[in-house]
């Protein structure tokens, strides 16, 4: 078997192949982003933590009654639950890089109440899923203030803005409706939005507050020394290559073994690459930049005035939030935007400077909204990798023949809050004392499936480039 270096290379010499190969053809060509260049694909999040450095690899076969497969939200918060209430049991966590080395590093920040498909939930259901999201939130705050993290976020309220006055109205009759159910969202029309966030093409919006934003990266790696003071096992730059199925399961990395009575996958839109979920998920490719800090003089300028962020209507949704440090992050709004690789490729060779044209899309979106925000000089780019499915909910459960496979995966761009609750989850599902979570309509539930190559990535072009269109998210 190649090492994994071999592999790398033999990779980038396969792309470089079929990039020149799709110069000349007019379908291939849409598969493979334009360029392939030095990879600089470090978040706002991760550049403020400047100071960490990844921990040793696992280099010797040990067992463990917990082993957890995955340095993101979902992993690290499945360990500091689960050995929270199991202190005797041996918990590992496995990271193929760095903690918050993918989405959970690479995101938007946006801290969300909700699920990413809301659409004909009963008034129950609704009023649940948002004291779900709500308590999820509130979890994370009291973590950080439990450990004294030094972790950048914000809780001043997100505004979900309407482009088109049908919509805009159709939003108050709900906002109306949701406040009847008890949930404290207010709908704030084009003049009272104006005092708050001045955006333009903007008939009105839907303010929640009890959302905000967060550094994402700086919370995983920030508890990576409460964790292993939990004793938590962590090793970091240890990909797991195979995973072998029994009453105990042994993964296999690169230089040892690890043998679990227990594995999570806290994978998300890597899971397929372990041999699971292929049909259930695939990864997307989210582009975000964040521009250089503006002071509150420049943030008054540009018509920032309170909110910490907002999102849009549109089918390919624009979202925007405005760090405690002053700077803008903002992703989505076009097609461009997003870009998914033929055969579930992981990562986006050569980001930022592989996808120029998209980000320069991106720029245009927000600016658009925010005409004055234009001058300010962008800081950095980046690409994460989110898992999304076909109805655009999460999956969470346990699977195999002896029931001790636990899976937290597809947050579809929702997942600050809830991979951070889904270590909630899977700890109560391993204990029996799940009843808070069952009928939930991520929890245990089945997937529709999405169809195989070459139909899935033809599929995906037909929703979004050739017909301008796509599924929101």
């Amino acid at each position: 078997m190649a090492s994994p270096q071999a592999k790398s290379r033999s990779e980038k010499v396969l792309f470089q192949a079929t990039r020149l190969a799709a110069k000349t053809h007019p379908i291939a060509k849409h598969i493979f982003p334009e360029t392939l260049d030095i990879d600089d694909n470090h978040s706002l999040w991760v550049q403020q933590t400047p100071d960490y450095q990844p921990g040793e690899p696992l280099r010797e076969t040990i067992s463990a009654d917990l082993a957890i497969i995955g340095g993101g939200f979902t992993g690290v918060s499945t360990a500091y639950h689960f050995s929270r209430r199991y202190p005797e049991k041996r918990v590992v966590l496995l990271e193929a890089k760095t903690l918050a080395n993918g989405a959970s590093g690479r995101n938007g920040g946006m801290l969300l109440n909700w699920l990413a498909n809301m659409y004909g939930l009963s008034p129950e259901m609704t009023l649940r899923i948002y004291q779900m999201t709500h308590a999820g939130i509130e979890m994370i705050t009291d973590i950080i203030r439990r450990h004294q993290l030094p972790v950048s976020y914000r809780l001043d309220g997100t505004l979900t803005a309407y482009t088109d006055s049908r919509r805009a109205e159709a939003a108050h009759q709900e906002a109306e409706a949701h406040q009847q159910m008890g949930i404290p969202v207010q709908y704030l029309d084009a003049k009272r939005l104006k005092q708050e966030l001045d955006l333009q093409g903007v008939y009105g919006a839907v303010l929640d507050p009890n959302s905000g934003q967060i550094n994402g990266a700086q919370l995983i790696r920030f508890l990576r020394p409460v964790l292993q003071e939990q004793g938590v096992e962590i090793y970091e730059q240890t990909p797991v290559l195979g995973i072998q199925e029994g009453a105990i399961l042994t993964l296999r990395t690169p230089q040892a073994e690890v043998k679990a009575k227990a594995v999570v996958l806290a994978t998300n839109g890597y899971t397929g690459k372990l041999g699971y979920f292929h049909d259930a998920l695939f990864p997307l490719h989210s582009h975000v930049f964040a521009t250089a800090p503006l002071t509150e003089v420049d943030q008054a300028r540009i018509g920032w005035r309170r909110m910490v962020g907002y999102s849009d209507d549109l089918d390919r949704i624009a979202y925007s939030s405005l760090t405690r440090e002053g700077h803008i992050v903002f992703g989505g709004g076009s097609n461009q935007s997003y870009a998914y690789l033929f055969r579930n490729r992981t990562s986006y060779p050569g980001s930022p400077h592989s996808a120029q044209k998209s980000f320069a899309k991106i720029e245009q979106t927000n600016n658009r909204y925010l005409p004055g925000s234009a001058s300010t000089p962008i800081m950095c780019r980046w690409t994460g990798t989110l898992g999304i499915t076909l109805n655009r909910h999460p999956l969470i459960g346990v699977r195999g023949e002896n029931r001790n496979l636990f899976y937290a995966i597809g947050y579809c761009g929702h997942g600050v809050t809830l991979a951070n609750v889904a270590g909630q989850i899977l700890t109560d599902l391993y204990s029996g004392d799940d009843e808070r979570w069952r009928e939930l309509p991520f929890y245990q539930m089945p997937y529709v499936p999405i169809p195989p190559e070459p139909f899935r990535w033809m599929g995906y072009q037909l929703f979004t480039r050739l017909t301008g269109r796509s599924p929101r998210m």
